[in-house]
């Protein structure tokens, strides 16, 4: 049996934001106001990545809240946007980047000048997320072999309620085809009020920057707009999923057909589906009211990141 990582451990699964902008840059809302509403919606943990200006500031320290050092990091490549979630852990621990600090918007017309760009991050210990991908005009090929980051969204709130796309995991099964281990992330890019709350992680990891860190790199969680997951796994040659009441669980992979279970009433709860051939498998919940939740890749090899 291979079971996905975020359901090898059953412990409390932790929600998190890990794209939240605030009046620190473009946003609407001031961080505390935002700590304030994620709280309130039931978020562990939070991550304000305001553009190029990092951040390690609780802004809310008396709600139990964990804030993740984070900030967006964007620069122009030929004609599309290339826009980068940074994570890391705290000054002490090895972070290279300073509270405050506001880095340059850059152009590149290279790929050797966006590779270096890009190991600036790692130099600086934070791991990235790549953004918004539909967004920024970028397909596929122009990210796929850059494989530093641990994951891409395939949910980008106020991309799906302001243009229709970066929804539904566009581009990732290209990506996972290949062999390439990259999670998926949802996440709000929060610049208004409309749109917080409506994409987030759940992830199986102690309520720590560290424990939540090393979690997300190594996959051990699941991304929801509504929709929980309890388990996924493989048996052999079944696929099993096990979920909140849920009209339709679809499962993916590369070079196969999509397979689906439906239920007319919305409340099938356990679905299987014989995976004979496949080399990875990823599963997508949608509820009654179309709401999606997916889960990360198991790789029928044992492979993670």
């Amino acid at each position: 049996m291979i079971r996905q990582q975020a359901f090898a451990e059953k412990r409390k699964m932790l929600k998190g934001g890990l794209h939240i902008h605030t009046t620190r840059s473009d946003g609407k809302v001031t961080p505390e106001e935002s700590i304030q509403y994620y709280y309130e919606q039931g978020y562990h943990f939070l991550a304000l990545t305001d553009h190029r200006k990092y951040n390690y500031k609780n802004f809310r320290p008396d709600l139990p809240v964990t804030v993740i050092p984070a900030m967006e990091h964007d620069c122009a490549y030929h004609y599309a946007g290339y826009h980068t979630v940074c994570l890391g852990l705290s000054k002490e621990e090895g972070n290279g980047y300073e509270q405050d600090v506001r880095l340059a918007s850059e152009h590149f017309t290279d790929e050797e000048s966006l590779t270096a760009w890009r190991k600036k991050i790692y130099e600086n210990n934070n791991i990235s997320i790549y953004c918004h991908p539909e967004w920024s005009g970028t397909p596929a090929r122009v990210f796929e072999n850059h494989t530093e980051h641990f994951a891409m969204e395939i949910w980008n709130s106020i991309s799906v309620y302001g243009h229709d796309i970066d929804k539904d995991a566009s581009y990732w099964d290209e990506i996972l085809g290949q062999g390439k281990v990259l999670y998926g992330v949802a996440a709000d890019d929060t610049h208004s009020i409309e749109t917080l709350g409506k994409g987030w992680v759940m992830v199986n990891a102690e309520n720590d920057v560290k424990s939540i860190l090393d979690a997300l790199k190594n996959g051990a969680f699941y991304s929801s707009c509504g929709p929980e997951i309890y388990d996924f796994y493989v048996d052999g040659e079944t696929a099993v999923v096990e979920c909140s009441p849920a009209a339709k669980i679809r499962l993916h992979s590369d070079m196969h057909p999509t397979k689906v279970e439906r239920s007319a009433d919305s409340s099938m709860v356990h679905a299987e589906f014989k995976v004979t051939g496949y080399e990875y498998v990823r599963a997508t919940v949608i509820d009654g009211q179309g709401r999606y939740a997916w889960t990360n890749p198991i790789f029928l090899d044992g492979r993670v990141k």
